[in-house]
């Protein structure tokens, strides 16, 4: 009997491990192509672009079905016209230097502001840190519209920030983010404490401390604040518009985005050149800094 039943179990077997794989695949395969089906259909708004800013206004408008997602590369001087006029004609290198250079600034600002708040949150104890802590956890749910108004009259009324200064301006509220910081302290929060006692043995101050060890290990979190910071500067209109309209060769790239589409006789295409353009520096620095993007919400998220 016991031959019997250990034969009979042994033939079973690999036709229920084939029936389980089997299962497996097939739902491997589903979400694979659930997933790639989700993902066409976020991208295709910017395959539209790219296959726009190749095309004359005719050709842009006789393009239906498919058509439109296609590029025309045998116009190749319609290709080079659209993204030539961006360049010279309406001058858009000039507002994505402005662009690189506020958001370059906000990125260090940032980091060392946002940084060394969250530092000492996580790290010191002091009076009032739980309360301070509500006060953050409270501000990330409060809208940004909101402020607005009483950051611009801080900064014109209260610090004086107009004429040229307005520079000054348009950077300075991009230098504190109260997310940001909810950011730091829950990364800071899961380095050991064991670094700063050797440090402090040693005679380290805080700043040394904070600059010699908390930062070096602090990578990802500090390559997923500069690159949401970079893109919350460079996507910034509305703030820049309220602050520079009287100089407007120091707007950044969104405004001039709005000037090229109200310009009579712009093409779709050139259009759509003109945004392929501002979309590329975002593409490449997440691009590049994706690894560290995931490692530090990984690593901030444990403690949420």
């Amino acid at each position: 009997m016991r031959s019997e039943s250990y034969t009979i179990s042994s033939a079973i077997t690999p036709t229920a491990k084939t029936s389980v794989n089997g299962k497996k695949t097939v739902i491997t395969v589903v979400w694979y192509v659930c997933g790639a089906v989700f993902s066409l259909l976020f991208i295709l708004p910017i395959i539209y672009m790219l296959a726009v800013s190749t095309k004359s206004q005719l050709a842009a408008d006789r393009a239906t079905g498919i058509a439109m997602f296609l590029p025309d590369f045998k116009n190749l001087n319609t290709f080079f016209g659209n993204y030539g006029r961006v360049f010279t004609a309406y001058g858009i290198w000039r507002n994505a230097l402005n662009s690189l250079m506020y958001a370059a600034v906000a990125i260090v600002c940032n980091i060392l502001v946002n940084g060394l708040a969250g530092y000492a949150i996580s790290k010191l104890n002091f009076p009032g840190k739980k309360f301070f802590t509500f006060i953050i956890l409270f501000l990330i749910i409060v809208p940004v519209e909101t402020s607005i108004i009483p950051m611009y009259m801080i900064v014109t009324e209260l610090l004086g920030l107009q004429d040229r200064a307005t520079i000054l301006g348009v950077i300075l509220p991009s230098c504190i983010s109260i997310f940001n910081i909810f950011l730091f302290i829950q990364f800071f929060s899961g380095i050991p404490s064991g670094y700063e006692e050797a440090a402090r043995i040693d005679g380290a101050g805080r700043l040394r401390i904070f600059f010699s060890i908390i930062l070096p290990l602090s990578k990802p979190i500090v390559a997923t604040v500069a690159v949401f910071c970079f893109i919350g500067v460079w996507n910034d209109y509305l703030w820049p518009m309220m602050l520079l309209t009287p100089y407007p060769e120091m707007m950044p790239i969104q405004a001039v985005l709005q000037t090229i589409q109200n310009i009579e006789g712009v093409t779709t295409g050139e259009i759509m050149a003109s945004l392929v353009v501002t979309s590329i520096p975002i593409f490449i620095i997440y691009v590049a800094a994706q690894k560290y993007i995931v490692q530090g919400f990984g690593s901030a998220g444990l403690k949420m």
